[in-house]
């Protein structure tokens, strides 16, 4: 089993960038929307850098190649997040859903909603996957479809019904998001998606203690495990009573002091600990 020391640094260093990088980008799309072009600007030249850099990592199997291709994958991550969020890339409707739309034609609606950022980051990954198509090094691949594969089911999830909806962090210009959101108790995928995410934390971090494995292997799916994790914690935050909003005070007190957001902090945390 590697040391505790090999998988300390991972996981701080994943911690760190979930929750940098969050903030960073809700910070950022709370500033006036004459901001957004130069924000998508640098992100497109942070993603354009975190391509080369997959495609240079490939090949490398250290602990620093390990490092790279995950920073890499978050940073194209983080491009379709910007894209969406400052409403560059949404979908073909862009309005509230019409008043007692249910069930096909409310899918249909919020697919349109949201089509173009979905196809924004299907092309992602296939362009991630030919980069380091058989290569050794596929951290960064994985990176990028663990975050997919967590926000389907978050999207899912919301869609279907759970009490927390996340509200808060939507920008104004998105606000018609929230007529395909639904308030519920619990809906029927959300255990579903909880013990498959359990599951796959709890076999990666097996495979992250595993007697013989490489610093590589090691730090790479210590990254992945921690990835998980926090995607698996974000359900569970769908459903609790805890402040979520509370863990971005200072981006949120930010945005609000910016006068970009009806919701303010005080309110969103309260409104957070009702539910």
């Amino acid at each position: 089993m590697p040391p505790v020391s090999d998988h300390i640094i991972p996981v701080l260093y994943t911690l760190f960038l979930w929750w940098f990088s969050t903030g960073l980008i809700v910070w950022l799309d709370g500033l006036p929307r004459r901001t957004f072009r130069w924000s998508l600007t640098g992100a497109t030249v942070l993603a354009v850098l975190g391509l080369y850099g997959l495609a240079v990592s490939a090949q490398d199997t250290t602990v620093s190649g390990a490092f790279t291709a995950f920073t890499c994958g978050l940073i194209i991550w983080g491009w379709n997040e910007i894209s969406f969020l400052m409403a560059f890339i949404t979908g073909p409707r862009r309005e509230a859903a019409p008043p007692g739309s249910a069930g096909l034609q409310r899918l249909r609606h919020a697919i349109e909603a949201i089509a173009y950022h979905e196809l924004a980051i299907a092309a992602s990954a296939a362009l991630i996957v030919a980069l380091t198509w058989d290569a050794p090094n596929q951290i960064g691949t994985w990176t990028f479809m663990v975050l997919w594969a967590m926000r389907i089911s978050a999207k899912l999830n919301v869609f279907l019904g759970v009490p927390n909806l996340g509200s808060e962090f939507l920008p104004d210009h998105l606000k018609y998001l929230e007529s395909f959101f639904r308030k519920r108790p619990m809906n029927c995928l959300f255990p579903v998606s909880v013990t498959l995410s359990t599951i796959a934390a709890i076999l990666l971090v097996q495979a992250a203690g595993a007697g013989g494995n490489s610093g590589f292997e090691t730090a790479g799916f210590t990254f992945l495990a921690t990835l998980v994790t926090l995607a698996l914690l974000e359900h569970w935050l769908l459903v609790l009573p805890l402040p979520a909003a509370a863990l971005w005070n200072w981006y949120l007190n930010r945005r609000a002091d910016s006068g970009m957001t009806t919701l303010p902090l005080r309110q969103a945390i309260s409104t957070q600990r009702r539910r």
